[in-house]
Formats: structure tokens, sequence, C-alpha cells
């Protein structure tokens, strides 16, 4: 049995997955979990000592135990009414519901409807960062050229412990913590007759472990006796939907970069105090720039779910907080989202698996980052599971939703003031552990559109009509009204959508992310703002 690895090195995993999939004559080798294969970047880092380097009881702050993480620092500015700014970390924030929700209500299920299959896109877990920071190794290998001291002190011991890419501990427990909730949820679309479903991640070695802590928290210890793990190469010049990335070229130049730039922009402008604040604590000032400052938020996040704790996070105040949330939208919005040429055409092959999901019909035509190898197959690509799980990466995601049409998420963010009432907020779209819930409901009869507004005693059905289908889009828990982008469904009180409404509302998807000229056109990168569509003008 292999160890599972985590970013803290020594660490055991909080469920250790004793049974995985090993390479044998009935496992092919793009299946296989262990020896893992491109893996991808890992790198182990320090393991945590909370124990001995958490600061808390803040003075004036009753003491909470940390469960698992301390996220009790007292933060300058934080309203009255309260406010978290660790729900504030963008794509950086340990998993919490959506506690705002799309714009609509949610109902249960009128008695009679059913649930009859779910469609899963998951992201993986807490993780450390792709790559150590330039901030870091400017700092540590030029200790004897500067001092700090308030609250910067801590710099003059501070050493580097994080790792890449690889699941912290906490970020192993979303993954399996999400299973168990889908489990309570949606454990009875399992089949009873001993049959094995397929799943699907990547070959990264976070993206393997994400998927099996929640196949675990939903099937087990044994989970590989009633799944099996479909492990899809995650490289350049690989089809592969959950990385739609990989088969675009231009999404990984710089006429997809649109939202780094404004995030820089943006950066100067929130950030403006906090660097004057900063530079009055070390000695030569200039030891830090705008740049390092930006870093030690986004080193705040990273310390926080992979050590327990940071002395980064209270150097900021709650408003600075906002702005770095904000920093992180503009950024999507820019690179994966409606304001990036290749922001449709990034998720436009997941999209083009769910609708031939959902019509039953195998992608036997090469387009896209569809891997038609494995979707042309009933083995690979089965069409009649009840439960589908899949698992991806933040950025995917985003695009997936943007290749949907889902416009409600379109509207333009500027990159120099702050949009305090936005659609587009990562940190409710794309945490750690975020999960796309699509529901597919079978009704008797038509369920009325306003149904809950005529009182409690109101029957949600209408009073004559045949069997109807609806889709549902659960997002981190919270239904996204699908009425509000496709007119097809109309403006429902619970977001559904009658599916041969969706389908015809998606029909176009494919066109509208221009994906031939999207991912390998030769155009012009244009400024921030300029896109509004996701595709190139």
């Amino acid at each position: 049995m292999r160890a599972s690895i985590v970013c803290a090195i020594g660490v055991a995993g909080a469920a250790v997955i004793e049974k995985r999939q090993e390479d044998s004559s009935t496992v092919p080798q793009y299946f296989q979990t262990y020896p893992e294969l491109y893996t991808g970047p890992t790198l182990t880092g320090e393991p945590a000592a909370l124990a001995e380097t958490n600061p808390a009881p803040f003075p004036g702050t009753t003491y909470i135990p940390p469960q698992p993480l301390e996220t009790q620092a007292p933060i300058i500015g934080t309203p009255s009414d309260g406010g978290n700014i660790f729900q504030l970390f963008g794509q950086l924030s340990h998993y919490f519901p959506n506690p705002d929700g799309f714009g609509v209500d949610e109902y249960t299920l009128p008695k009679g409807t059913n649930i009859t299959k779910l469609h899963m896109l998951h992201r993986h877990g807490s993780r450390c960062p792709t790559a150590k920071y330039g901030t870091v190794d400017k700092l540590l290998n030029n200790t004897d050229k500067w001092q700090a001291s308030g609250k910067l002190s801590f710099l003059n011991e501070w050493t580097y412990k994080l790792g890449e890419q690889i699941l912290v501990p906490v970020g192993k427990q979303e993954l399996f913590d999400s299973g168990v909730l889908h489990q309570y949820l949606y454990g009875n679309l399992y089949p009873n007759n001993g049959s094995k479903i397929i799943a699907r991640s990547t070959t990264q070695d976070r993206m393997i472990q994400s998927a099996e802590y929640f196949l675990a928290g939903f099937f087990g210890l044994r989970w590989p006796d009633n799944a099996t793990l479909e492990v899809i190469i995650e490289e350049p010049n690989f089809n592969n939907s959950l990385a739609g990335y990989f088969a675009c070229n231009n999404s990984n130049l710089p006429v997809s970069t649109g939202g780094t730039n404004a995030t820089k922009k943006w950066a100067s402008v929130y950030l403006a105090d906090a660097l004057e604040r900063l530079q009055g604590m070390i000695d030569p000032p200039d030891a830090i720039n705008i740049t390092d400052v930006y870093n030690f938020q986004s080193l705040c996040a990273y310390e926080t779910v992979a050590l327990g704790y940071s002395s980064f996070c209270d150097l900021f105040t709650f408003e600075e907080w906002q702005g770095y949330e904000y920093s992180v939208d503009i950024n999507f919005a820019g690179n994966n989202a409606f304001q990036s040429p290749t922001g449709r055409a990034v998720g436009i092959g997941w999209v083009e698996e769910l609708r031939a999901r959902l019509t039953h019909e195998y992608l036997t035509t090469a387009r896209g980052s569809v891997n038609v190898t494995l979707d042309s197959m009933p083995s690979t690509f089965p069409l009649d599971q009840a439960l589908n799980f899949d698992f991806s990466h933040d950025t995917n995601i985003m695009s997936i939703l943007t290749a949907f049409g889902l416009t409600q998420f379109q509207p333009f963010m500027p990159d120099t003031t702050y949009t305090p009432h936005r659609s587009l907020i990562v940190s409710h779209m794309e945490p750690f552990a975020a999960r796309l819930d699509i529901e597919i409901i079978e009704a008797p009869r038509p369920v009325v559109v306003n149904r809950g507004a005529l009182g409690p005693d109101s029957s949600p059905y209408a009073d004559a009509g045949e069997p109807t289908t609806y889709v549902h889009f659960k997002l981190n828990q919270r239904t996204i009204p699908l009425g509000v982008s496709y007119s097809e469904c109309g403006l429902r009180r619970d977001g559904w959508c009658e599916i041969g409404a969706f389908l015809d509302a998606t029909a176009g998807a494919w066109e509208a992310s221009r994906y031939d000229y999207a991912c390998n056109g030769d155009y012009e990168s244009l400024p921030y703002g300029s896109i509004n569509s996701g595709a190139p003008q």
C-alpha cells in the first residue's frame, strides 16, 4: 500500500485509501491510479506544527480551538455584523457553501417527483501552490539586506514550508466530506445490481487523490468494488475535457491573460495603503513592492490550509481582503470566463459531453477537448449511469460555466474601482472542492413556474399534462436559475429548466465558442473589457 502524500511530510491522510487500482491485465493503463502516470509537478513541504505556532488566544478574543484551521485572527475593519476574511480568498478559499445563492430561492422536490440522474463536476481539494512565489526567494536569499519590525517582525525568522500542487490534509477532508454528503443526497441512485460505475479524473496527483477521497466518502474504503476511476492524461497535446486548456493553444498565450493584467492594475489601487504601511515596517522600504504585498495575501491563504495558521493574514484590513477577492474575480473573468477570448472554448468539451449523455449519443467526431477514443465507447463513456462523477480544476469549471452560456456571470467588472454587487464571485463559485451538481428530475406532470407563490397548500403541479423531465443546476449547494440565462427555460421560481428547452438553449454552444479560431487563430491581444462573449471578436 502506498502512503498518502500530503503537503506536510509525515502527516498521514485523514482517511487512507487501503485499496487502489493497480496495474493489471484488466485495468487499462490510462485507468490505473497506482503507480501514477503523468502526475504533474509535486513537491512535499514541511509538516505543520500548529500546537506550537498558533498565537491564539488573540488579545481581546475568546479562545476558540482550531477545527482544524485557525481562523480567529482579529482583522481591522471587520464589519460589526460579522465578516470572515477566510471566505474572501477566491479560488484559494477552504470550501464553504455559497452563502448568498445565485438569485433564486431553494425549493424541495414536489411529492411524486424524483431525481433520476446526477451529473457532478467537482474541483480538487485545498492544495499547495503550483510553484514558489518569487517574493519568497527574494526575501529568503537576501536576509542580510533587510530587517522587519512591527507586524512584519515575524519575517525575520520566517521560513517557507509549502510544497507544490499536492493536497493538504484539509483538502483530503473536503473531498471525503463531500463524498459523504453526496451519499446522503444521492446514494439511492447507485445501482443495486452489483454493477460498477465509471468515475473520471485526470492524472495529476491531487486530482487522483481528490477523486479517491470523494469515492471513499461516498462508498467507503472499498470503493473500487463500486466504481472504476477512469484517469485521463492531463498533459499538453492530450484531449481531456476535464483540463480543456491543454487542447486550446491560445488559452496558454498572452491573448488570454487579460484577467492577469486587470489584477495587476487593480492591485496597484487597492493595495496602495497597504504597501505604504508595510514598507514602513521593513528597512530598507524598497525591500518589498506591490507584487510582494499581493503575494503576502496569497501566502496567507496557502499557509492557512497547509499549516493551519498564517501570520500574513492580519497584515491587511477587511477592506483590503475584499479587494483581494475582487482581484481574483476580475482575473477569472478576463482569463477564463466571458471577458476571455478562450473562455468558452476551454470548457466546451465538457458541455458537449453532457449534451451527449442527455441525448444518449456517443461522441464519434473529434472536436474540441473531447477525447473521442474514450467518449465513443460504452465501457468508458456509459450513457445509462444514474451517477456520473467527474473531477476537474477551478479555471476549467469556470470555462465550462461560460461555455454553457450562463450569461448571469457575464457583466463586466472594472479593474480600477470596486464593484460590490456582482454576480461573478469566485469564492462562491470555485473555492477549493467546489462542486456543480446537475440533477435530472422527472415529474408526473409539469411543475408550475411559480410554485409556492399561492401559499403552502397550493399544488406544485399543473392541472393537466404529460410526465416532464427537468434539469436543475446546483453550484456549491445553491441553485443557478437557468431561466436568467436561457429565455427558452422561462423565469421559474425554482430555477429549473425543462430538458427539451435546455437542449435547445445549448444547441448553439459549440458554434458560440468559435473553438478553432479561439484556440488556434492568429488574433491580437485586446485590453481587459474589450471582450464580453467568452469568444474572440
